[in-house]
């Protein structure tokens, strides 16, 4: 079991958490004028990057969004902060 800290609540098991989304994608705008390709790319295809990653995560428990950094090789996390804290 993985621990993540929550900016909010301090360390807690992973199973609390969601993954939301890469830090820095830029939704496709104007919402109307968005293909359906377009859409479907921004949903499901992700960089996946080795090595360090900046994500937004959930955290279930307490309802806080809060970008983490992390190795998504060696699973070490790096930093953890509140969005309101962090320029992505």
């Amino acid at each position: 079991m993985q621990i993540f800290p929550c900016p909010f609540c301090g360390p807690r098991e992973e199973h609390e958490f969601l993954f939301a989304a890469e830090a820095g994608k830029v939704r496709p705008e104007p919402a109307a004028k968005v293909s359906d390709e377009e859409w479907a790319a921004y949903l499901y295809h992700n960089d996946a990057p080795k090595g360090i990653a900046r994500e937004i995560w959930y955290h279930q428990t307490c309802g806080t969004y809060f970008l983490m950094t992390r190795d998504t090789v060696t699973r070490e996390v790096k930093d953890s902060r509140f969005l309101s804290e962090a320029s992505t």
